[in-house]
């Protein structure tokens, strides 16, 4: 996924006004005046994959500071490995490091954490994709879902007009889903997918025969959805793609990558993930 430079350059422009305020007050008093030029290095201390190389580039332009990746997003990187080489100005430099490193550390971190899910999955099923959610930052959310695409994950959904997903609390308002989805189906365009969350296998076999495009199976237990498999391939309804999410983690997900399932969803890639570790090295030498 990727959006315009114009408006990439909008969302990190903010990013830089938050953390800058009225100016580097510590790098001002010890560098009176212009500022010289230096150089440095973006170094990773972790063995990872990468992502936001591509962020940190024009966040750095945003200064006039020059910043070539030496690494592309969504490839392996080693501990020590320089990821990036940079040269401009040092007030320049020093203004964007922290902004810079935060958005390489958490994005790395989620693509790194997401391809080791991945690694895992496809020891057992090489078809099933594992998909994020909207669990994600606010402002956030564009760099975190493309994090988990450098690591090899769907983004699903970005936002709430993508497709319809009926959840459980808009069948707290209505309960019959036939009703529902007939109700969706009448009031939004051919072009959105319809998915809906279910509880149960009698509640996945109606929305099937609604002809839904996706089900999502819901805090699901690997017998019970192998349970609603079953229900749906003696109904011939088994053609359309089934999700299951909820209470899915690093440490049980082979016993549902082992079923007949199309998509595994985890709010963990984006709400959990730890930051990989990235610093800047600064090489300035005093002149007099």
């Amino acid at each position: 996924m990727e959006v315009p430079d114009f408006i990439l350059k909008k969302k990190l422009r903010k990013f830089l006004e938050e953390d800058i305020g009225y100016g580097d007050i510590t790098t001002n008093c010890i560098l009176k005046g212009n500022s010289p030029n230096g150089a440095a290095q973006i170094i990773t201390r972790q063995d990872g994959i990468v992502s936001g190389l591509k962020e940190a580039t024009i966040l750095f332009a945003l200064y006039q500071v020059k910043a070539i990746p030496k690494k592309e997003d969504g490839t392996k990187i080693q501990k020590k490995e320089v990821l990036m080489e940079i040269e401009g100005p040092v007030k320049g430099i020093l203004a964007c490091e922290r902004t810079a490193l935060n958005l390489l550390m958490r994005m790395s971190g989620i693509a790194t954490a997401t391809n080791k899910i991945i690694k895992k999955v496809r020891e057992v099923n090489p078809k099933v994709r594992i998909a994020c959610t909207r669990k994600t930052t606010p402002g956030f959310r564009y760099f975190e879902k493309k994090a988990v695409e450098s690591g090899g994950g769907d983004p699903h959904r970005n936002r709430l007009d993508d497709m319809v997903l009926i959840k459980d609390n808009h069948l707290k308002i209505n309960s019959n889903i036939t009703e529902v989805i007939d109700t969706v189906r009448k009031s939004v365009s051919f072009s959105k997918k319809i998915e809906i969350e279910v509880t149960s296998a009698e509640q996945a076999l109606e929305a099937a025969k609604c002809n839904v495009d996706i089900l999502m199976l819901d805090n699901f237990k690997p017998p019970e959805i192998q349970r609603t498999v079953n229900l749906l391939e003696e109904n011939n309804l088994r053609n359309l793609i089934l999700e299951v999410s909820g209470n899915i983690t690093q440490e049980n997900i082979l016993e549902y990558a082992k079923l007949d399932i199309d998509i595994i969803s985890m709010g963990a890639l984006t709400h959990s993930a730890p930051a990989l570790d990235i610093t800047l090295d600064l090489q300035y030498e005093e002149t007099f």
